[in-house]
């Protein structure tokens, strides 16, 4: 959410560089998993307090883990471990969107102005010229709230985190504070990530529904799939068990103290961030939603229409919700990153929805996921 290190930043580079080198032929995979163990080992001698990993290939289920979940008891990390998604959320939040379409009770092409009147305007900021698509697609041009210095100040500074770590903000708070500043650039015209789009999605689907986008994911997605997992935290700090710490060093760079972050008031994140899940959890998500099982092919086709990011030249694409990364093996993989205090995650499936990857970094200052998907969809 406001620290994305993985997919959308780290990955990008990872495979922008990877891509420059000797192509690798695309071997079959699910062979071995041995070059997921190596990157995830590597990301814990860079620094990540621990790892934990799980992989569905069909009908076979491999997890691993490395590294400490509590660094002062030295507790291992678990494959069960729960932890915050960050934006990985967005993917439940679009496909809720997605669903709403097929139903007939909203179009992509609504403005947002339609369902959020007086929502988004100030600044230049102007929600009538704004379609749904391009809130889930991040061509709306909509400031990213995180993106605010009073906003990081309190939020992701040490000083601030441990004054605000507890405060609750409320959707139309998050969106306020992007409306405090100009557009990025006119609807439709380029891209850039920014939380607030989904805020406001989370926002629409409370408008169609009368209820939460919390209420909707859990009746739409989570309860069908059996999610046990994953949850919408609301207001609650803490992370339910089992569970590993989450570290961070609230800072810029990645030296100096490291901080336990693990417990924290969601609502910051809101829509654009707030889940907690495991990595067998996304697994199954995101298999059963590019298998087609929650959404017709029609909505399943937005969600896949892509457009240029860039972000590790034209490796990275972004769709409703849904990134499509191309690895150096030529290997095309669909999912999200997340980040948020003390965590790091990816989530990725290919095209058939039969093998996907989940993991979980419990530090967010170092580690290479992008060595983590390369190695478990191009190594043996």
């Amino acid at each position: 959410m406001g620290v994305r290190t993985t997919l959308m930043a780290t990955t990008a580079v990872a495979l922008s560089v990877a891509l420059a080198g000797p192509a690798m032929a695309a071997e079959p995979v699910g062979k071995d998993h041995t070059a997921t163990r190596e990157a995830l080992r590597a990301a814990v001698d860079d620094g990540v307090p621990g790892v934990t990993a799980t992989v569905k290939d069909g009908g076979t289920t491999w997890s691993t883990t490395a590294g400490v979940g509590n660094l002062r008891t030295g507790k291992p990390r678990s494959a069960d471990d729960r932890y915050r998604v960050g934006s990985i959320t967005k993917t439940f939040v679009s496909t809720v969107i997605l669903q709403l379409e097929a139903e007939g009770r909203l179009s992509l092409d609504d403005k947002v102005a339609k369902w959020l009147p007086g929502v988004v305007e100030g600044n230049g900021h102007d929600g009538s010229k704004i379609t749904l698509r391009e809130l889930l697609n991040h061509t709306s041009g909509i400031f990213n709230y995180t993106a605010d210095d009073d906003f990081g100040t309190a939020y992701f500074t040490k000083d601030g985190f441990f004054q605000h770590r507890y405060d609750t903000k409320s959707a139309a708070d998050l969106v306020a504070i992007a409306m405090t500043h100009k557009p990025d650039f006119a609807p439709g015209t380029s891209w850039n990530y920014s939380n607030t789009n989904y805020v406001l999605a989370g926002m629409v689907i409370e408008k169609v529904t009368d209820h939460s986008y919390e209420t909707e994911i859990r009746h739409r997605i989570i309860n069908p799939l059996h999610l046990k997992a994953t949850s919408l935290p609301g207001t609650r700090v803490t992370v339910p068990h089992p569970s590993s710490r989450a570290y961070s060093k609230l800072a810029r760079t990645p030296t100096g103290p490291t901080y336990d972050v693990t417990n924290l008031n969601p609502s910051i994140a809101s829509s654009a961030g707030s889940l907690i899940s495991d990595s067998s959890d996304l697994d199954r998500f995101y298999g059963a939603l590019l298998r087609g099982e929650l959404l017709p092919p029609k909505q399943l086709k937005e969600m896949k229409t892509t457009v240029a990011t860039g972000e590790g030249g034209d490796a990275t694409r972004y769709g409703l919700g849904l990134a499509d990364v191309t690895l150096p093996c030529g290997v095309h993989v669909w999912g999200h990153d997340g980040g948020i205090h003390g965590s790091s995650s990816v989530a990725v499936t290919t095209a058939d929805g039969r093998h996907s990857l989940a993991f979980n970094f419990n530090g967010d200052w170092s580690g290479d996921a992008g060595a983590v998907v390369v190695g478990e969809f191009c190594g043996e």
